[in-house]
């Protein structure tokens, strides 16, 4: 996928981008470490294993050559079309160009040619998470549950879903 007038590409995630990613997942500021490391277990998942066997789809976008954001969603185990957004990230220097919520558009659109029907996106009710929790309404995802204490005490999850 292509916007031609923006400048921005979205394709699979190649090995080159893992370095790209893995900054932007640390610059972000609200990942801890364990959680950056998190999403470099999971693209050593998606390439060793591929996206099939492993259920990680990464999607690099880049905005004149430069990987600007990324995405990992996959099926969730046990269900009939339901899919899990794990992660999405847009550099900080990136922000407010709209790269997250065409990234978004490109996880659904893959998303619905799969078969699949729902997207849930986990996020903490953290206030430095306010951002994103705006991210998802912004983009047609409706908050459909919360468990209370869920991270720590104190940080609940919020559970936002996408009918697609």
């Amino acid at each position: 996928m292509s916007t031609a007038d923006s400048g921005i590409v979205i394709r699979q995630t190649v090995r080159d981008d893992v370095g790209p990613i893995l900054a932007i997942t640390k610059n972000v500021g609200v990942f801890s470490e364990v959680e950056v490391a998190t999403v470099d277990e999971l693209l050593d998942e998606y390439f060793t294993r591929g996206p099939v066997v492993s259920g990680y789809y990464f999607l690099s976008c880049l905005s004149d050559g430069r990987v600007v954001g990324y995405s990992c969603h996959g099926p969730r185990a046990l269900t009939d079309g339901t899919y899990d957004l794990y992660w999405i990230a847009t550099d900080a220097s990136e922000k407010r160009r709209g790269i997250g919520s065409t990234l978004l558009a490109r996880v659904s659109y893959d998303i619905r040619v799969a078969g699949g029907r729902l997207i849930i996106a986990e996020t903490s009710s953290r206030r430095e998470y306010e951002a994103t929790r705006r991210f998802y309404e912004k983009n047609g995802y409706r908050l459909e549950a919360v468990i209370k204490d869920f991270y720590a005490a104190g940080d609940d999850i919020d559970m936002y879903v996408a009918r697609i």
